[in-house]
């Protein structure tokens, strides 16, 4: 097979799923509880991840590598089923073609080859709502959210996200980000 040269072509292949239904079966329950909690309270939730593949694991990590931390082109491991071309006629123009994938990815911060997203052990969800949110936890106790942000990373939601076994991100720098055990 031919290889294709690095670049944004490559932000559309393997794409992420979408869908809480690709999700490891023991996480799903929770998450569409909790969904299910947050729409019925009035909050908008926008899924923009769940599964990836392992393919499209590799080209955001090592694109993120060679563009953000300078690793050589020609270095890069091969994977089977990913017949991308990194290294470029120049090690500039390979650094450009890589900057342009993380770009396109809308990466933040450096991903891993393995994650709770490769395992179907997380999501990405944006969530918003106006005014006050009242929303139950798991037990069914009603829990009301008058502060701020009135989005995903907001303390209070977080903590009834706790207890769907759904848990917000223990790291910095990936606001959408949930999995089973805050990785």
């Amino acid at each position: 097979m031919t290889k294709r040269p690095s670049g944004l072509v490559w932000v559309s292949e393997f794409p992420d799923h979408g869908s809480t239904a690709d999700l490891a079966a023991n996480f799903r329950a929770g998450v569409d509880k909790f969904i299910a909690a947050m729409g019925a309270s009035g909050a908008e939730v926008d899924i923009s991840s769940t599964l990836r593949p392992k393919e499209r694991a590799y080209l955001m990590h090592y694109s993120w590598r060679i563009a953000k931390a300078g690793d050589d082109a020609a270095t890069v491991p091969a994977m089977n089923g990913v017949e991308i071309e990194w290294v470029h006629a120049t090690p500039a123009a390979s650094r450009a073609a890589a900057l342009a994938m993380v770009n396109g990815y809308g990466i933040v911060r450096e991903p891993s080859l393995t994650s709770r997203h490769t395992e179907g052990r997380a999501i990405d969800m944006t969530i918003s709502w106006t005014g006050n949110l009242t929303i139950k936890n798991k037990d069914g106790s009603s829990v009301t959210i008058a502060t701020t942000p009135r989005t995903g990373e907001n303390a209070k939601l977080v903590a009834v996200g706790a207890t769907y076994g759904v848990v917000k991100a223990t790291f910095a720098g990936d606001p959408p980000h949930w999995s089973d055990d805050g990785h």
